[in-house]
């Protein structure tokens, strides 16, 4: 188990990593903590507590995957009266997680950018998109989500605990629009850029306003050309697990369900599972069973010790 840090990271706390038991490495997971905890905290619990009904964790139960834990920035939140925390992003309430969303927005900028760096530095040996594993809890659920609408490619699988679609209310806005102007009864405007007649038509597609919303949320350039329509849209293609507590009081599980549905509905392939008596956590062993099979079936990732 190490700490290590790159150039392109000087700024961040070095992650924990967990490396390959038994090399060749051709897997990686990157998994987000939650707010006011740290990537070895967040990391070790899992490891100590998340373990499925045959007595596997996620590191015996794929011991050629690298498993890395970032550590967020310490900022101050809004919610916790401006106390200072690892957060990923600022928040202005923890009772009402929907109000003014904007004040995460210099955060989420931030956070994704760092865990698109760690993605790129994965892929820059032998390993393919479809090798990275993306997840978290809480708020690092949320930006893992964010994180991956901004990607321009998909990846293995998403795996999100506790889960919150950060800017949910404006995703579905733009939903409705797209579907408004197709159907007719729309004003017809393009909502993003000054695109010729082919690609104007093409933006009328709600996944494609969704991820371009997205990335200019986050920063990054949102002009979609000809080219870059089907290669953005691919990055909807990535299985995405989620999983909730139906007692959750700090997410509520319904904020979980309407992320579940939104990404639904732009055709991403979805899997929802709700635990009775469980509250913001993941569910020991059912949870871990679950995940374990999303990973089979969906990134047709095996357990190399079965």
């Amino acid at each position: 188990m190490t700490t290590s840090k790159s150039p392109q990271q000087a700024n961040w706390p070095a992650p924990f990593i967990i490396e390959p038991s038994s090399p060749p490495h051709t897997t990686t997971f990157i998994l987000l903590h939650g707010l006011g905890s740290n990537g070895e905290k967040f990391g070790r619990e899992l490891l100590d507590t998340g373990i499925s009904s045959d007595g596997h964790s996620l590191r015996t139960a794929y011991p050629s995957a690298r498993f890395i834990y970032p550590t967020a920035k310490t900022r101050r939140v809004t919610a916790l009266k401006r106390s200072r925390v690892p957060a990923w992003f600022d928040m202005y309430s923890l009772g009402d997680r929907l109000y003014r969303e904007d004040v995460q927005i210099e955060g989420l900028v931030e956070s994704s950018e760092y865990i698109r760096v760690l993605i790129e530095r994965e892929l820059r040996g032998s390993l393919q998109p479809k090798d990275i594993i993306l997840g978290g809890i809480s708020n690092g659920c949320a930006l893992g989500l964010t994180t991956l609408l901004s990607l321009a490619y998909p990846i293995g699988a998403f795996v999100g605990l506790c889960a919150r679609l950060p800017f949910r209310g404006d995703i579905e806005d733009v939903i409705r629009h797209a579907d408004a102007v197709i159907n007719g009864q729309g004003d017809g405007e393009v909502t993003f850029g000054e695109e010729d007649d082919a690609v104007a038509s093409e933006l009328k597609d709600p996944a494609i306003e969704v991820l371009t919303l997205v990335r200019d949320l986050v920063s990054i350039d949102a002009k979609v050309g000809e080219e870059s329509i089907s290669i953005a849209k691919s990055a909807l293609t990535t299985p995405v697990f989620l999983g909730h507590g139906e007692q959750d009081n700090v997410v509520p599980c319904f904020l979980g369900k309407d992320a579940a549905q939104t990404l639904t509905s732009l055709n991403v392939d979805v899997t929802w599972k709700l635990y009775p008596d469980l509250g913001h956590w993941y569910k020991i062993p059912d949870e871990i069973d679950d995940i374990l099979a999303f990973l089979r079936d969906k990134a047709q990732l095996f357990d190399t010790e079965k």
